[in-house]
């Protein structure tokens, strides 16, 4: 149910939470009771979403009830994402845990 505003003349503005059809209506007040007409003093609330949280939601939408597989995805045989690599790795850890990675740019961070 939504939330209205009303304004009593004797003690100022309030909040009530009716139903949709009893907008029209006025409130009693929950000072003194003296019924109040309904009135707008705050702008509406409107959920905005930026484009491209409002695109991985519709995407999650549509895939909430059957969500794709790796073998739907036509990853090729080891891929490195759906496990089973047979890639071997260009890092080298030391005893100490410094990684290092022969051959590649030295400016370079580890995850």
């Amino acid at each position: 149910m939504p939330v209205y505003e009303y304004e009593c003349p004797a003690h100022g503005p309030f909040e009530d939470v009716r139903a949709m059809a009893d907008y029209r209506r006025p409130q009693a007040c929950p000072d003194c009771g003296e019924a109040s007409p309904r009135v707008l003093l705050t702008a509406a609330a409107l959920g905005t979403v930026a484009t491209g949280v409002r695109a991985a939601h519709a995407l999650n939408e549509r895939a909430a009830h059957a969500p794709r597989t790796s073998a739907e995805l036509r990853h090729g045989k080891g891929c490195g994402c759906c496990g089973g690599s047979t890639k071997k790795s260009n890092t080298i850890t030391s005893a100490h845990g410094a990684k290092t990675f022969p051959g590649q740019r030295p400016w370079m961070i580890s995850h």
